[in-house]
């Protein structure tokens, strides 16, 4: 063989290796740990059903995967990431900077946020206000902003029970963790004049609430081996444990999936995932799993999804969402604001 014929050989097995690489099969997925279970669901129906590989997901957080989402494009970044809140504009501004610039944005319902105990305590009804000053970092007192002082629920309203307080919830990587600090802390401070009409959201660091990582199932174990804690996490996890947990009522709402999806639930939210659209050649198999995820079979009216707890879009809203995942719809920053 001539060296001409030879080397043009060599170059076409080459590219043709590196098209096999380019093709990649298996989708990388990373972010909510609230959105874990639905996605695994998906996913493992996607790998018995297709004749590609179950879709790797890791349980990061909502902002633990979205910082991961937005750190480029190519090998070693996530396909697709899970959110239990929407992106954040300055997250849309990061991916753009890193040159993530076509992403598209899949709604897939709703979930609340429960406040919850062992259902071997009686059930305590709570305030957006009195969840506000058992949690955050100051509170008013006397008209004055000062450390929390409060170790007991008692302390803060007569009403309640004489119980310690201690709160297991999401770490500051968690979307459930920003979706509380906005629905339960940025609200309730709001009706106390002393932040200035300002919304407040840090929460204390001296023991009363405890960051129980990204694995909520770890939360609702923490729950039934310590009585005196509530936890903080998705309502499906609730749902899913109602045979040792007990929600409590905030402002006087029950969580179930009526009030979730009507919004009537003072803490409830939307989710999403999030598709890098510039892994459409590398990785194109990514639309078929999006596409079965977003479809009927998984979020219409009797989707697979509602029996594991997930609140199901409207058939409109579904709709859209199918939509705009065929079109590729471009994300923009206005869309965030």
């Amino acid at each position: 063989m001539n060296r001409i014929l030879k080397t043009t050989v060599i170059a076409a097995a080459v590219m043709s290796v590196a098209g096999v690489a380019q093709a990649r099969e298996q989708i990388n997925i990373v972010g909510s740990s609230t959105v874990y279970p639905f996605a695994s669901f998906v996913a493992e129906e996607f790998g018995a059903t297709t004749n590609y590989p179950t879709p790797v997901i890791e349980s990061t957080g909502s902002g633990g995967g979205l910082r991961l989402f937005c750190n480029g494009v190519g090998e070693g970044t996530p396909d697709i990431t899970n959110a239990s809140r929407r992106m954040k504009p300055s997250e849309f501004e990061r991916c753009e900077s890193n040159g993530v610039t076509d992403i598209t944005e899949v709604y897939i319902g709703s979930d609340g946020i429960a406040f919850a105990q062992s259902n071997e305590n009686d059930a305590m009804p709570v305030t957006i206000e009195q969840i506000f000053l058992a949690v955050a970092q100051l509170v008013p007192v006397d008209g004055e902003l000062v450390e929390n002082p409060y170790t007991n629920w008692s302390q803060i309203d007569s009403s309640l029970p004489d119980r310690d307080i201690v709160i297991v919830g999401p770490p500051t990587t968690s979307g459930t963790r920003d979706a509380f600090e906005e629905l339960v802390l940025e609200v309730a401070s709001e009706k106390f004049e002393e932040y200035g009409g300002e919304a407040y959201s840090d929460i204390r660091t001296d023991g009363g609430w405890i960051d129980g990582g990204e694995n909520d199932n770890l939360i609702v174990q923490r729950l039934t081996q310590d009585k005196t804690a509530f936890g903080v996490f998705g309502f499906s996890f609730l749902e899913e444990n109602d045979d040792v947990l007990i929600g409590s009522t905030i402002d006087g709402v029950e969580a179930t999936p009526e009030s979730i999806a009507s919004f009537d639930y003072p803490v409830a939210r939307s989710m999403f995932f999030y598709v890098k659209n510039q892994h459409a050649d590398d990785v194109p198999v990514m639309y078929d799993y999006a596409e079965m995820f977003a479809s009927d079979m998984m979020l219409g009216s009797d989707g697979l999804l509602k029996d594991i707890g997930l609140i199901l879009p409207t058939a409109d809203a579904l709709e859209r969402v199918q939509s705009d995942l065929a079109d590729r719809k471009q994300l923009t920053v206005d869309d965030l604001k």
